[in-house]
């Protein structure tokens, strides 16, 4: 399972638009802790994939819109619900899997505490 490369900032604002949590990973070829978790990334991916989408942003192809959302440090993490911005992980050090789905559940969890399910 590979996640969906976004390129284009309007595919990235329908992207993270809806109704369904969204995690935005922002990361660049060039960064090596980026890579680190290219590994373990496809079954987290597997392993959420009923409860968020991930999407992948290379922060070099996408300068303006890092920029707009201050992502600093990669790879970073923003999780996002109707358009808006819900939790981030953001920072400059290398990520384990056991951090990314502490982010994720968290995500879950916020986004939960917004939409109780009726």
């Amino acid at each position: 399972m590979d996640m969906r490369k976004i390129s284009e900032e309007a595919d990235f604002r329908e992207s993270i638009g809806g109704d369904r949590l969204t995690v935005a990973v922002f990361k660049a070829t060039w960064c090596k802790d980026c890579h680190f978790m290219d590994p373990f990334m496809p079954s987290v991916e597997a392993a959420y994939a009923d409860k968020l989408t991930l999407v992948e942003i290379d922060r070099d192809e996408m300068p303006d819109l890092c920029e707009e959302l201050n992502i600093l440090g990669i790879p970073s993490f923003i999780a996002f619900k109707n358009g808006q911005e819900l939790v981030r992980f953001v920072s400059k050090l290398r990520k384990t899997r056991e951090e990314i789905e502490q982010f994720l559940d968290r995500a879950i969890a916020v986004a939960g505490a917004l939409s109780p399910s009726v």
